[in-house]
């Protein structure tokens, strides 16, 4: 199996030094290229700024924005079985940004912001017999969002995360499967967590 992985955030920029970003620390998407690697996997990698070290056996893509990682993605997606989409992708960029390091004033500065590429549903719009996991971050209405960002996105499954897993060693998340519903929540490191989501990834490739 070839697996692309998308970790991290993004940055979007307003002038040359400052951007819109999240606190992301890609730690879950390592872990899940790490694993499908132990198990033998081609895996590529493709990163925004992180400052994780690269799994052993994982080819790795480097991105800042959202626009860099939708180019990356889609061009190794051509050549894959399985795509998760782990990454903390900004959903919103400033409309214009400066050439040039903006001053402070003393007077207030609106910033006009536009809606980035949606890569997880790019994906699932071109997957065809390929398969596509999702991950869904949510404070509010959790199963609720997770379901419908399922059918929005055309994945065949969605992973619900939550806000307090990021940056921990320890997390938990449910997996919901397409045609199947929910499973039971899993808690426990993210390289245990990364495996289970790595075994349900090769069953759902197998099944094509």
């Amino acid at each position: 199996m070839h697996l692309l992985v998308t970790a991290g955030p993004t940055r979007e920029y307003f002038d040359t030094v400052r951007f819109i970003s999240n606190p992301s620390s890609g730690r879950m998407g390592f872990a899940i290229a790490a694993a499908a690697a132990e198990q033998g996997h081609r895996v590529t990698l493709i990163s925004g700024p992180v400052s994780e070290a690269t799994p052993a056996g994982v080819e790795r893509v480097d991105v800042v924005t959202a626009a860099e990682m939708l180019n990356a993605s889609t061009q190794v997606f051509d050549v894959c079985n399985a795509a998760v989409m782990t990454a903390a992708v900004c959903d919103y960029r400033p409309a214009d940004r400066l050439e040039r390091k903006l001053h402070k004033q003393a007077t207030p500065r609106h910033v006009t912001l536009e809606p980035t590429e949606d890569i997880c549903a790019t994906l699932g719009q071109m997957k065809a017999h390929r398969v596509v996991v999702g991950f869904a971050l949510e404070d509010h209405d959790h199963h609720l969002r997770a379901e419908q960002k399922l059918a929005d996105k055309h994945c065949d499954a969605m992973v619900l995360n939550e806000p307090g897993n990021i940056g921990s060693d320890r997390a938990t998340i449910e997996i919901l499967i397409a045609d199947q519903g929910w499973g039971p929540p899993v808690s426990g490191t993210k390289l245990e967590l990364a495996r289970v989501v790595v075994q349900f990834v090769e069953g759902l490739v197998s099944n094509r």
